[in-house]
């Protein structure tokens, strides 16, 4: 029997810190879920920047973020959003806005680098909430995470077992990439910008070559992934809040990765 675990990264694999900037009224959101807050109007996209969080510190914070983009042409992936919206849509969005500043992206990595920067292995994402309905960077987000104490034991047992792990992520590629080396994860099985669309065909694609797919997530955006396995475990290792349809979808509920091996060895008794 053939079993496959994909896995969410921020606030599943890694311990995570946020800090979001409201743009408009500057007010600073600590340790906010992004994704949900993504969810909470349909029109806002929230997007990853591909740029180094070295450069963007090196910037004149007066800076507008679109002429910033623009001149390094930095690209941007779709990570999050409730509804489908054309890539240029939001492109234009970012190259015309007039509102948000380095400085506001700045602030919010100010903030997140030094709950992370004595950690061993570190992981920083930079992004911004695009509203499509004003046509403006509603909010500049950054990410810090760390992996959690069980992260890497856990994907070394289901390896012993015999299991295929993945990871897919609304995170960008080299960020995951990098941990997925720390974990001992191949990297032609992880799948970054991942929308929540997007997570679920990766799990359907899974159960055409698997006998069981389980998805272990911890947000909203993992829920259409969840719903299409043939096991759903829901992380709160993170704490934060749950929505109701989450909670209630999951097959198994955790506060510890290191639970997943047993539930595994569960299934595969039961098939």
């Amino acid at each position: 029997m053939q079993v496959a675990v994909v896995f969410d990264s921020a606030g599943t694999l890694l311990r995570t810190y946020r800090v979001v900037k409201d743009v408009q009224s500057g007010e600073l959101l600590m340790d906010i879920e992004t994704t949900m807050l993504t969810f909470e109007d349909p029109d806002r996209v929230l997007c990853v920047l591909h740029g180094r969080t070295r450069d963007f510190m090196k910037v004149a914070p007066g800076i507008l973020v679109s002429d910033y983009l623009k001149e390094r042409r930095i690209g941007f992936g779709i990570s999050c959003t409730r509804k489908v919206v054309e890539r240029e849509t939001v492109k234009a969005i970012l190259r015309d806005d007039k509102s948000a500043t380095l400085g506001d992206l700045q602030e919010c990595m100010q903030i997140i680098w030094p709950e992370i920067k004595d950690k061993e292995i570190v992981a920083l994402n930079n992004g911004l909430i695009v509203h499509t309905g004003r046509k403006m960077i509603e909010f500049c987000v950054t990410a810090g995470g760390t992996p959690f104490p069980g992260a890497k034991v856990t994907v070394t047992a289901l390896h012993q077992m015999g299991v295929f792990t993945y990871i897919a992520s609304g995170d960008r590629e080299a960020k995951l990439e990098r941990m997925a080396d720390y974990l001992g994860i191949p990297r032609d099985r992880v799948f970054g910008v991942a929308t929540p669309a997007m997570k679920e065909k990766i799990v359907l694609d899974l159960k055409q070559q698997y006998d069981i797919v389980v998805m272990v997530g911890d947000s909203i955006n993992d829920l259409k992934a969840m719903r299409a396995a043939d096991i759903s475990v829901l992380s709160y290792e993170q704490q934060s809040v749950k929505p109701c349809e989450l909670s209630s979808e999951a097959d198994c509920r955790i506060r510890d990765l290191r639970a997943v091996p047993d539930i595994i060895k569960e299934a595969m008794k039961k098939s």
